[in-house]
């Protein structure tokens, strides 16, 4: 009896400190700055991105900031209406010509903003 008792005492503090700490801990988040947002887009206009690499900045929601979120939601645009996925593991571009001209712009007026809130 007293071997169950200490099994069990052994086994329910191992439970409860289990579950503190999974209460306790928070889930790791990603925060998109907009840095990451002009490397992908510079990446892409010299077809270096990969698509999962695309799709894993643009396609992430940005809820701390209303403006990258909108760059981000158009470059999305971008490359549902000019996004040619099947071309880059032929040494392609993931956008058609347009598309990067699109993304060239969108990339500008994204490093001008930054360069004014720095200044």
């Amino acid at each position: 009896m007293l071997l169950f008792l200490l099994v069990f005492v052994v086994c329910l503090t191992i439970l409860v400190g289990t579950v503190a700490m999974l209460m306790l801990s928070r889930t790791p988040r990603y925060r998109t700055e907009p840095v990451h947002l002009l490397d992908v887009f510079d990446k892409t206009l010299d077809k270096r991105v990969s698509v999962a690499e695309w799709h894993m900045v643009v396609d992430y929601p940005i809820r701390h900031d209303e403006y990258l979120e909108s760059i981000r939601r158009r470059a999305q645009h971008l490359m549902e209406e000019h996004g040619r996925p099947w071309q880059v593991a032929q040494g392609g571009s993931l956008l058609s010509r347009v598309g990067r001209d699109e993304l060239e712009a969108l990339r500008d007026h994204l490093r001008a903003r930054m360069a004014l809130r720095e200044a």
